[in-house]
Formats: structure tokens, C-alpha cells, sequence
């Protein structure tokens, strides 16, 4: 009777777990993975057992964002991503609404443990999620890639601090990063809108795929690149792998242009995440070769 009573716990908390899980899925390939990296490149002081710390925070607040999306309109996530949690049927509307606030003092206290610097980017991260999901900032394409930008930069920053000694803060190579990260990050972030296209005309979502569908489409050829080029020579990388990195980004942005299917679309997006992944092990280059 125990044992049947214990294996029936520990089969709600796995599902539990797994649920939370699902509502972050998406996003450790695009997000998780590229920021953990940042976050290890551009820390001041480089210690490789600070990882879990980094890759902890900038999930917790992953979650908080995506808990937070994904009550807005869980009828075109039945259309659309029908394996996300809510439309799966895994928990409701209601107690993900009462998770996703429960989830803001969570990470306030969470980054309150790594300082000043951490707590700001949190906090600010906070607001713009309430910014883009309540207040629906997601619905301009402009102000999409803006927020987005912005968003992006908090889960680095937050997550440069935790991969670094308690209390630390980021240097001026350190914000450099971030603030070359973000840019770039806004003018290319668009690559993650082909693939969702169609979803987003039959939605009313307007994106630059969607209002500019062949600009948006050769801003790739041209920017990607074009950053490949412009991260390189700031970060001051050798010649072989400065040709490497931008022919690739030549070869990720062509991708667009040329092949614009669904499929294609998912693909190149794939492509696109490993060059912004690329491109975040650059300033850990300079602090390698050329910091103090």
C-alpha cells in the first residue's frame, strides 16, 4: 500500500516537472543554450563551474516570460503548438495564470542572491514581460523585435552575473557584449518569423516577415553577414575564423532568400540559432586573447 502510494507521488511530481518543463521546450535551443554561452563568454572572471548557476537564472526567467505568453491566447497554441502544456491539457488557464505571477517574486529573490546587477535586469525583465504579453507589445513588428531585444539582453545580463563570483559585476567589455548582442539580436531576430509566416496572417500578428515579406527576406542576406564581419573585427578575431564566421553568415542569410517553405523556414531558423550561438563565443575570444 505504501510503495503504491509513494510510485503514485512520484508520478504526479514527475509529471509536474514535466509539465514545467514543456513550457520552456521551445526555447532551450534558441535561447537557453546561446545565452548560457554569452553568459560564460562575457562573464569578467571565467570559471566553468559557474555554468549551472547562469543556465538556472536564465531559465527561471525563461519561464516566467513563456508562462506569461502562453495564457494570452491558448486557442491559436491548439492550432499551432497543440504539444505546449495548456492545449495539451496539462494544467489550465487558471493555475498557469497563478503560476506566471508566482513565478516574478521567484526570480526577484533568485537574482537577489547574485546582487544589484542581477535584481535590476530581473526586475526590468519583469515589466517588459508584463509590456509585451499583457499589454500585447508582441503585436507590432517594430516594437516586437525592440521588446524582444531588450528581453534578451536582461536574460544576458542576469546571466553574465550568475556565471560570475557572487556579487560581482559586469565589466565594460562585459556590457559591450551585451549591448552588441541585443543590436544584433534585434535586426536579425526576424529569422525566427518565416517559419510562422502563415500562422501569423490568418492571426492579425504582424511581424516583419508579415508586413515586409521580400525585405524582411534579403535583410538576412545582407545583415547577417554583415554582423559576421562587424563582431569579428570588434572582438578582434584572427583572419581564418573571421572568413569562416562570415561565410557562414553568407551561407545562413542566402538560406532565406532562396528557400522560403515551411520547412525550409524551420531549418534555416536552426542555422540561424547556431551562427547567434557562434557569435557569443567571440567576446569570450577577446577576454581570452587580449583581456587583463
Amino acid at each position: 500500500m505504501f510503495s503504491q502510494a509513494l510510485l503514485v507521488r512520484t508520478d504526479s511530481i514527475t509529471r509536474h516537472l514535466e509539465t514545467v518543463f514543456l513550457f520552456t521546450k521551445n526555447d532551450i535551443r534558441t535561447t537557453l543554450i546561446p545565452v548560457t554561452i554569452f553568459a560564460l563568454s562575457a562573464a569578467p572572471k571565467h570559471d566553468p563551474t559557474r555554468a549551472w548557476h547562469a543556465a538556472l537564472w536564465i531559465w527561471f526567467h525563461l519561464l516566467q516570460f513563456n508562462i506569461a505568453n502562453q495564457i494570452q491566447d491558448p486557442e491559436e497554441d491548439r492550432k499551432n503548438k497543440p504539444s505546449r502544456p495548456i492545449p495539451a491539457g496539462r494544467i489550465s488557464v487558471d493555475s498557469a495564470a497563478d503560476m506566471r505571477w508566482v513565478m516574478v517574486p521567484v526570480c526577484l529573490m533568485l537574482s537577489l542572491w547574485y546582487g544589484t546587477q542581477a535584481l535590476l535586469a530581473s526586475t526590468v525583465f519583469a515589466v517588459l514581460t508584463i509590456w509585451y504579453n499583457e499589454l500585447h507589445g508582441d503585436k507590432m513588428g517594430l516594437s516586437k523585435n525592440v521588446l524582444t531585444a531588450i528581453l534578451y539582453g536582461c536574460l544576458e545580463v542576469g546571466g553574465t552575473v550568475a556565471a560570475s563570483p557572487r556579487n560581482s559585476y559586469i565589466d565594460k567589455a562585459g556590457a559591450l557584449a551585451v549591448a552588441l548582442s541585443s543590436t544584433a539580436f534585434a535586426t536579425t531576430l526576424h529569422a525566427q518569423d518565416f517559419k510562422d509566416e502563415e500562422g501569423d496572417r490568418l492571426t492579425g500578428r504582424r511581424t516583419l516577415p508579415t508586413i515586409f515579406p521580400k525585405a524582411a527576406r534579403f535583410s538576412m542576406m545582407l545583415g547577417i553577414p554583415l554582423w559576421s564581419f562587424g563582431l569579428s573585427r570588434i572582438w578582434k578575431i584572427d583572419t581564418l575564423s573571421t572568413t569562416a564566421f562570415v561565410v557562414y553568415g553568407a551561407f545562413v542569410g542566402t538560406r532565406f532568400v532562396m528557400y522560403d517553405t515551411v520547412g525550409a523556414d524551420k531549418q534555416s531558423c536552426k542555422f540561424y540559432s547556431l551562427w547567434y550561438s557562434l557569435g557569443h563565443l567571440l567576446p569570450g575570444y577577446w577576454r581570452f586573447f587580449y583581456g587583463v
